[in-house]
């Protein structure tokens, strides 16, 4: 916990309320992104247990990076995407900034690179939002200068950039026709004024020289790799999945149709009734879903979602307990265990799966205030108190982080591991101003 206190003050340089976004935390689309970013991470010579994709929601097309922790991906450039060989080079063209030392450079052009270490998982993190979807969504703005200096690319790095990615992915075995695909739904944003451009043409600029480059790439590397059906099938349930929660549950239904299997079908149309406030009409198709599919973790936690949202507290206990089994170590499935347990009653039970959910990621403020909440409810109110204040300085609220961090310290034993904790928040509010 003592990387507490760099990680807010690093929110307090970039985080600065300028068209917050919200970035979708659920474990099930992180999951399928995961999967299809694994050999393309490997191939870069990069731990995919270190570099997370994640998801904003904004139907604008966009990715982009900003350290070396995390890729972003907005949900309009996955819907937009009509093969996952696309999405995986759009993937591969990110991880290659990171390979190559772009960002990196950059941060040190910044003067900011000792402040900005694991930017790309502390912003993701910053900010709780209400109105959460999924497992949570976090409010995500950077300063307009700040986003021009850190997501823009020159010339000669998005060539190297190209160039590594269309390797990466024929050293993963995947088609680089996708890279061509990505390139043709750009394909004149450079004859267009700045101002209407999309925002990946302006941060990832598509000149003719660079397409023609790009071809060269891909006919050197391999274009006529078959296509993944693996690799299909999650590129199909994320992008379903966020077609459900995005779009009109009528459109959702008559998108199902064209599901490639049967399993993701039906999980469009559960949640298009959940969308409809069907919870009994969504809970037995998932039943129907999970017959056919009784291991997989993420549909027992959408289960539980529409379940603890339906108010069918004891239900959704059951569901997220079963996927916590199949899934102990996801922090996302054990954050939403904790909240069904705190709605049901639980409170005593909720502060332990909900602390399992904070030692593995004590940056997703949804299960911070969540095990707040319990710790309240348990008659610890100081420890309720060390909860509120890291959630509020993970905010960038350093003033109220600190009014609930004198707080806790003054009821905690002085040394022990929570009182360590409210001082590293207090010296990051100290430093803040």
């Amino acid at each position: 916990m003592r990387l507490l206190a760099s990680f807010v003050v690093m929110f307090a340089l970039l985080a600065l309320p300028v068209r917050a976004q919200s970035l979708i935390r659920d474990a099930d689309i992180e999951h399928a992104l995961a999967q299809l970013a694994r050999p393309i991470l490997q191939a870069a010579g990069l731990s995919p247990a270190q570099v997370k994709i994640l998801l904003i929601d904004s139907r604008i097309p966009n990715a982009f990076v900003i350290d070396s922790r995390a890729i972003f991906i907005h949900t309009g450039m996955i819907t937009r995407l009509k093969s996952a060989e696309a999405l995986q080079s759009v993937i591969a063209h990110e991880a290659a900034h990171i390979a190559n030392g772009h960002i990196s450079r950059r941060l040190s052009q910044l003067g900011t690179r000792n402040n900005i270490t694991g930017l790309g998982i502390a912003l993701a993190a910053a900010v709780a939002a209400s109105g959460a979807k999924g497992s949570g969504a976090i409010a995500l703005g950077v300063a307009s200068s700040a986003q021009r200096n850190l997501l823009s690319h020159s010339r000669a790095e998005e060539s190297s950039a190209d160039q590594s990615a269309v390797r990466y992915l024929a050293a993963s075995g995947i088609s680089t026709r996708g890279a061509i695909e990505v390139h043709d739904i750009f394909k004149g944003q450079d004859v267009l004024s700045q101002s209407r451009q999309d925002p990946y043409a302006r941060s990832h600029p598509f000149t003719r020289n660079r397409v023609r480059a790009m071809e060269a790439y891909v006919n050197a590397y391999g274009g006529d790799i078959p296509f993944s059906d693996t690799s299909r099938y999650w590129f199909e349930r994320a992008k379903g999945k966020i077609w459900g929660f995005q779009q009109a549950p009528k459109s959702t239904l008559r998108r199902a149709k064209q599901m490639p299997t049967g399993d993701i079908k039906l999980m469009m149309e559960a949640i298009a009734y959940h969308r409809r406030a069907q919870t009994s009409k969504a809970a037995g198709v998932l039943q129907k879903l999970l017959k056919s599919r009784p291991n997989d973790a993420y549909y027992h936690e959408l289960m539980g979602q529409v379940l603890l949202e339906g108010r069918q507290y004891k239900a959704a206990v059951n569901a997220y307990g079963r996927a916590a089994k199949l899934a102990p170590k996801n922090t996302l499935i054990l954050a939403g265990y904790g909240r069904a347990l705190l709605a049901a009653g639980q409170a005593k039970s909720a502060v332990e799966v909900l602390e399992r959910a904070r030692s593995r990621d004590f940056r997703d403020p949804g299960a911070l205030r969540d095990l707040g909440n319990a710790y309240a409810k348990t008659g610890r109110p100081a420890m309720a108190s060390l909860l509120v204040a890291e959630r509020y300085a993970l905010r960038g609220r350093f003033q109220d982080a600190a009014l609930h961090a004198e707080r806790a310290a003054g009821r905690l034993p002085r040394g022990s591991g929570p009182w360590q904790r409210a001082q590293d928040v207090l010296s990051a509010a100290q430093r803040q101003k």
